[in-house]
């Protein structure tokens, strides 16, 4: 299957206003994420200990055991764009141990070579578009699911051409009142969606839907 799995405000963001090299999920951006960070899957999978163990830990652990390999937008990798000499941020945000342990493919419009990290992780750049990088990661996920991880407008280019089988939106219990849109202009061949699942708790509200085909 072929995933997308993001988080947004109570309005559909999935960043703030003002976004920037130093703060790339804008302003009130981070805290989109605190439902997850405080959980033990998630410190776990960062290379951190504690964490409170409840729904939502459990939602990703589920998620991470589901994960074969990720599609991700270069302004998620880098923040940057243009050629990778001129990326200030060329190594993306992670180090050398990034929390994915699965390949990456990372959609471009200039390519370099695969870089290898710790634990797993492979970024792959696909110079060809979004269907070149899904058979890449369909590949290298074998009897696993593909998951588009952002940003917002690699979901809606993989939504709009109807490469997306099911997705789960964190709604974060919060406005933001301005920043990047999840969804935006999907044009004129919006995705029939059904629900699947429900998940709420006092720090976020998880919804699942599958995309009818």
């Amino acid at each position: 299957m072929v995933i997308f799995d993001i988080t947004t405000s109570v309005d559909g963001f999935v960043a703030g206003p003002n976004a920037s090299l130093e703060n790339p999920l804008g302003e009130g951006g981070m805290q989109l994420h605190d439902w997850a960070t405080v959980t033990r899957a998630w410190r776990e999978r960062h290379g951190m200990g504690g964490g409170e163990s409840n729904a939502d830990s459990d939602l990703i652990a589920e998620s991470l055991t589901r994960q074969g390999a990720l599609i991700m937008g270069r302004r998620m990798f880098s923040g940057g764009s243009g050629p990778w000499e001129d990326d200030p941020n060329r190594d993306g945000w992670w180090g050398d141990d990034p929390p994915f342990h699965n390949p990456v493919f990372v959609l471009t419009n200039h390519s370099r070579e695969t870089v290898t990290k710790d634990e797993g992780t492979t970024f792959t750049f696909v110079t060809d578009g979004i269907e070149a990088a899904l058979e890449q990661a369909r590949a290298a996920a074998a009897d696993k699911d593909v998951f588009v991880v952002g940003g917002a407008e690699t979901v809606q280019q993989y939504l709009a051409a109807g490469l997306i089988d099911e997705f789960e939106i964190h709604v974060a219990p919060m406005l933001l009142g301005a920043g990047t849109q999840l969804f935006g202009e999907l044009g004129a061949n919006l995705p029939q969606v059904e629900l699947d699942t429900v998940v709420s708790s006092p720090a976020a509200t998880h919804v699942r839907y599958r995309v009818v085909k």
